[in-house]
C-alpha cells in the first residue's frame, strides 16, 4: 500500500486484510509506504482516515462459523490530508509498534474470561452431581469431580490473566512502555480464551455447539459456541 504526497494530501492505493469490524467503523488507521527506497521498518507512515471517504471500500470476510468479524479494505486514489498523520512521516512503524504495547493489556479479555467462568460454574451447579439435563443420570460422581477440577484450574488461570493485565496497566500509569509484558498478556489471554470456551462446549455436551438462534435448546445464550468458534 503506497501513499504519494500531492499538495496538502496523500493519495493512497492498495489494500489491507483482516480489518476487525471495519464494516461498523467510522474511522480506521492504516500504515502505508511513503518512501519505497527505505528499509523495511522505515519509510512507512501512520494515517487516520474516515471510512466514508471517496476511494475507501470494504469487502466482508465471513469465517467458517458464518460470523462477520473481519474484512478486506481497499484504497483507490484515497485522499487523506497530511494533517491526519500520526507521529512523523516515514516513522509510522514505530507508532504502530507502540500502539500494540498499549492495546494488548488484555483487561477486557480477562474480564470476559472471568464472566465466562462464572457463567459456566453456575451452569455446572444447576446440572447437579454429574447428571444429564434430562435427569437420566448419564453422568457420575467421578465425571463431576473431573469437571470441578477443570473449572477450578481455569478459574485460577483466569485470575493469573487478570493480574498480568493489571501489571501492564500499572506500567502504563507510571509512564513506562510495557513491551514484553503486553506481548505476554496477549499470548496468555488468547490461549486462555480458547481453553475456557473449549471447556464450555465440552461441559455442555451436545448443547454446547448450538447457536444462539436455537433459543429453546442453546445454553447460556449460545455465547460459548460463538466465542469458541471465534477463538
Amino acid at each position: 500500500t503506497r501513499a504519494v504526497r500531492d499538495g496538502d494530501d496523500y493519495v493512497i492505493n492498495g489494500q489491507k486484510i483482516w480489518n476487525s469490524n471495519a464494516h461498523r467503523s467510522d474511522w480506521m488507521f492504516l500504515l502505508a509506504r511513503t518512501d519505497p527506497d527505505a528499509p523495511k521498518h522505515k519509510g512507512i507512515t501512520f494515517f487516520l482516515t474516515p471510512t466514508n471517504a471517496p476511494g475507501w471500500s470494504c469487502r466482508p470476510l465471513i469465517n467458517m462459523a458464518g460470523l462477520h468479524l473481519f474484512n478486506e479494505t481497499y484504497f483507490e486514489d484515497l485522499r487523506i490530508p497530511a494533517k491526519n498523520i500520526v507521529g512523523e512521516e516515514n516513522r509510522g512503524w514505530y507508532v504502530g509498534a507502540a500502539l500494540l504495547d498499549f492495546e494488548r493489556s488484555g483487561i477486557g479479555t480477562s474480564a470476559t474470561a472471568r464472566r465466562a467462568i462464572e457463567d459456566l460454574v453456575g451452569y455446572a451447579r444447576e446440572q447437579g452431581n454429574g447428571k444429564s439435563e434430562n435427569g437420566n443420570g448419564n453422568g457420575n460422581g467421578a465425571e463431576h469431580s473431573r469437571v470441578k477440577h477443570a473449572l477450578a484450574d481455569l478459574a485460577v488461570s483466569t485470575e493469573v490473566g487478570r493480574l498480568i493485565s493489571y501489571r501492564v496497566a500499572s506500567m502504563q500509569s507510571k509512564g513506562e512502555v510495557p513491551n514484553a509484558e503486553a506481548s505476554m498478556a496477549k499470548v496468555y489471554l488468547t490461549e486462555l480464551t480458547h481453553r475456557i470456551y473449549n471447556a464450555g462446549v465440552t461441559v455442555m455436551g451436545l448443547y454446547g455447539p448450538l447457536t444462539p438462534e436455537s433459543a429453546k435448546r442453546s445454553r447460556l445464550r449460545g455465547a460459548f459456541w460463538m466465542n469458541y468458534m471465534v477463538s
